[in-house]
């Protein structure tokens, strides 16, 4: 198989550890195509297609939607959206060892490989009160401290044992994901550039 030289860099964290507010930092320094697994479910809950029913079932009750459902919509959206772009920075996904796995095949069979995995650590305490100051301003239904707490149960249960999994393939880069937005993100900005050996877009 013919090999691409695409940047793929995925983005990981708590809810409400500011996964999406640091993407776009990263799609404008190295001109990557962003994929958010949560825009993308929640696009097709506010279509009400088929496959946003049953996502919802799942995401009102802060639970995981099933992962062969997750890698259908991203298969899908790679083939559509991101071919031809300088790379994909994956936010939201994956949430399981499994997910990474099937990652790690989508990647392969379009003949590229994930580069670097940057990991926004936040303490608890401050993550929630991200979530409920976010629910606030912008009115998602699921940044409510029921469901916030529920969210923060799975992601410890089912997402934290990817921390250790891409340790081990020496792709994590842990990041302190308090204080200041740019200051976050010159040290993400580092990271990549100086183990990853991934450079900015001319």
């Amino acid at each position: 198989m013919e090999k691409n030289d695409n940047i793929n860099i995925v983005i990981f964290g708590a809810p409400g550890s500011g996964k999406g507010t640091q993407s776009a930092k990263l799609i404008d320094r190295y001109g990557l195509y962003h994929i958010s697994t949560g825009e993308l479910l929640r696009d097709h809950i506010k279509r009400d297609t088929e496959l946003g029913r049953i996502a919802n079932e799942y995401i009102s009750k802060g639970q995981l939607i099933p992962d062969d459902l997750m890698i259908r919509i991203l298969d899908d959206t790679l083939e559509r959206e991101a071919k031809g772009k300088a790379g994909v920075v994956f936010d939201g996904f994956p949430r399981t060892i499994p997910q990474a796995e099937a990652l790690k095949e989508l990647l392969r069979k379009r003949g590229t490989d994930l580069h670097a995995v940057v990991g926004l650590e936040v303490p608890e305490d401050e993550l929630v009160q991200r979530m409920i100051q976010r629910g606030k301003d912008t009115g998602r239904a699921d940044d409510n401290p029921d469901t916030i707490k529920n969210r923060l149960k799975v992601y410890h249960d089912q997402t934290s044992p990817l921390r250790e999994y891409y340790n081990k393939e020496n792709k994590y880069i842990a990041i302190n994901g308090t204080g200041i937005v740019d200051e976050i993100f010159n040290e993400i900005a580092r990271g990549l550039e100086d183990k990853a050996g991934i450079k900015p877009r001319p």
